[in-house]
């Protein structure tokens, strides 16, 4: 029994041969804290990993949010910001990226009014006007001259229309009252505002129409259908007039540093390159507007670009430094794929921009610089410096350039495959626009249902169209007439297809397309009235796309845009707006910083092909791999501990048998004594 209790010393608690009785949960568990080392083992390994991909997603985040800071940087207006100044309050301003910088000279004679026309006054605003019937009113807009004006109405004038198309607003027995012709003519979106106004009279009810401002926007209200709806609305400036004149169209009169300019409206768009003109009020005394590049946004994009910087490389140290106050190293300490994001963008930060024809090229140059902890900084003063100097080159060092020494020739677009460079631009053929020109010039009366009738093909598009008939004071006045036909036809207006209407030396009308290229084209397909307005062989002549070469190389025309398709500059797009053939200079084509950045960042974000992704999955998949080994040593265990307690089991009932047989034999000899 000696021998039994000594073999069990360190397992067996000491006297449990006395007792008969030994702790075998206690056992099994100090046993199986031993087998269990290598669960542990893989379990802190799985732990390990998963903190990686933890702090990985905090990189990816951080890339994620750095590329949205940079993306913002990318767009060229901002850095050609201007801000515009007056010392007029009759005279306010704005400016654009188009914007000319410099002082220019206001003075303002007359601001622009629109036409104002008064309908014969009603007993009531809802009681349906006429039978019913469906009517039409053709809005025509245009030019009231000569003649004069009495009491609201024209005698001996001519109107001739603006070519902008006739507007069609439909009347029927649902909308025939005052208040529904008005609702219906606002809803028709044709440029008139219509009111229903109370005078206070017998018969106070009146319809006042108000057409956009400006002296080519009076109206010529044609009416079709019900008879008493066009005793009402018919108004025709150089025949019936059945509505009353209370405000003249006329344009804004104004002069820009001396130079005598004619608007349409208030908001003067293309006095000065650039700037608008708000005119409220006529001046008594010259308003001094002042344009200057407003250097805020460049400041604002330097700033945006080192703060972003910033935060990502505060976000890679967070997870991959080592903090020797801790002596504690962050998950992905020592991570290749991490120092090489840092290392990527630090490159692209430190490399001069090529292609460039600004004075800058090196963020150093504008004070922006590295700190020895690894972050960025703005030396405010060297910025500002750099600013006052050449504030548009700026521009250069964050977004796409493409700057043309032809002032025809702009840049449009590029592609990722376009390098940075100066480009040579070579012309052979500029675009044209398709064009119909009359054979002999137009006969000027238009009888309906005679020679009013003119069939077209615009651009593919056919379309059926009828001049007004009449008899036109000039081939000018028709021709403005036939293109206000064309383009007020709705066909091709929801098509995009408008055209110009002119008369050429010969006195013939010439209809051209307004858009560019190959698919630039106007036929005439037939109409009772083509002869008379276009004589009986009009000249076609199709548009032409641009040809020429970039760098040399051969690129592909479409319109006015021509396209290298090899090379370096492969992608690069430039717009010819005519010119002549031949050398056209040279385009220099650069991207900033901000450009690069955003396209690292899209490519180290990418869910498939990406760094961080590539690193996730593979992290993941390790992960997965160790929690099958540790699911199988589960398993193992389990049947480990099992055994190990059906083993000190049977030895805890093997004791307790051997201690009673102790006892019966000690009493035994007891008793023999």
């Amino acid at each position: 029994m000696a021998v039994s209790s000594t073999s069990s010393a360190g397992i067996i608690p000491s006297g449990s041969v006395t007792t008969g009785s030994i702790d075998v949960s206690s056992i099994v568990s100090q046993l199986m804290t031993v087998e269990s080392q290598p669960v542990t083992q893989l379990q802190n390994q799985q732990s390990g990993f998963q903190s990686q991909v933890s702090a990985l997603n905090t990189v990816q985040s951080a890339v994620s949010s750095f590329q949205a800071a940079v993306q913002g940087l990318t767009s060229l207006n901002q850095y050609q910001s201007y801000s515009a100044s007056s010392s007029n309050a009759a005279v306010s301003a704005t400016a654009t990226s188009g914007a000319i910088p410099g002082n220019y000279s206001i003075a303002v004679s007359q601001l622009a009014q629109a036409q104002s026309l008064v309908a014969t006054g009603q007993t009531s605003a809802t009681t349906a006007i006429g039978t019913g019937a469906t009517t039409t009113l053709n809005f025509t807009f245009g030019t009231i001259s000569g003649g004069t004006l009495t009491s609201g109405t024209y005698t001996g004038a001519t109107f001739t229309p603006s070519g902008s198309g006739t507007k069609s607003v439909t009347i029927n027995s649902s909308n025939d009252s005052l208040q529904g012709i008005a609702a219906a003519i606002n809803a028709a979106g044709i440029g008139v505002n219509a009111t229903v106004v109370n005078d206070g009279s017998s018969t106070p009810y009146r319809l006042v129409l108000t057409g956009p401002s400006g002296v080519s926007n009076s109206m010529q209200i044609g009416v079709t259908g019900d008879a008493t709806l066009s005793s009402l609305l018919s108004q025709n400036p150089a025949g019936t007039q059945n509505l009353n004149q209370t405000s003249v169209a006329q344009n804004a009169q104004l002069t820009v540093n001396g130079l005598a300019v004619s608007q349409s409206s208030n908001t003067v768009t293309n006095a000065v390159q650039g700037v608008t003109l708000n005119l409220s009020g006529t001046t008594t005394s010259v308003a001094n507007v002042s344009v200057a590049q407003n250097t805020s946004a460049a400041t604002s994009a330097v700033n945006n670009l080192v703060s972003a910087y910033n935060a990502l490389n505060t976000a890679i140290q967070g997870v991959a430094s080592y903090n020797s106050s801790t002596n504690t190293a962050g998950p992905l300490f020592g991570d290749p794929m991490v120092n090489n994001i840092q290392n990527q963008i630090r490159s692209i930060l430190n490399t001069p921009i090529s292609g460039t024809t600004s004075v800058y090229a090196t963020l150093s140059e504008i004070g922006v610089t590295f700190q020895s902890d690894g972050s960025m900084a703005v030396n405010s003063s060297q910025l500002n410096t750099a600013l006052a100097t050449s504030p548009g080159d700026i521009a250069s060092l964050f977004s796409t350039v493409g700057k043309a020494t032809d002032s025809l020739v702009s840049y449009a677009n590029s592609s990722a495959s376009t390098q940075a460079g100066t480009y040579a631009v070579n012309v052979t053929q500029v675009a044209t626009q398709g064009q119909l020109t009359g054979s002999a010039a137009p006969g000027l009366t238009i009888t309906s249902g005679t020679n009013d009738a003119l069939n077209l093909t615009v651009n593919g598009t056919q379309v059926a169209l009828t001049i007004p008939a009449g008899t036109y004071a000039s081939a000018g006045s028709l021709a403005a007439q036939v293109q206000s036909s064309i383009n007020g036809n709705s066909t091709l207006s929801a098509a995009g297809i408008s055209v110009a209407v002119t008369v050429n030396a010969s006195g013939a009308l010439n209809i051209q397309a307004n858009n560019y290229g190959s698919s630039s084209s106007v036929a005439v397909t037939g109409g009772n009235g083509s002869a008379g307005l276009l004589g009986s062989t009009p000249v076609q002549a199709n548009g032409l796309n641009v040809v020429g070469t970039i760098n040399g190389t051969s690129a592909t025309g479409s319109g006015q845009l021509l396209t290298s398709t090899a090379g370096n500059s492969s992608g690069l797009s430039l717009t010819i707006n005519g010119g002549a053939t031949g050398s056209r200079g040279t385009v220099s084509f650069s991207q900033g910083y901000a450009v690069s950045l955003n396209n690292l960042a899209t490519s180290l974000l990418d869910p498939i092909s990406g760094p961080i992704a590539a690193e996730v999955t593979g992290l993941n998949s390790t992960i997965s791999n160790i929690g099958s080994q540790i699911t199988s040593w589960q398993a193992r265990l389990t049947s480990i501990q099992q055994s190990l307690t059906s083993q000190y089991t049977a030895l805890n009932v093997m004791l307790g048998t051997m201690s009673q047989t102790s006892s019966y034999l000690s009493t035994q000899l007891a008793q023999l004594r």
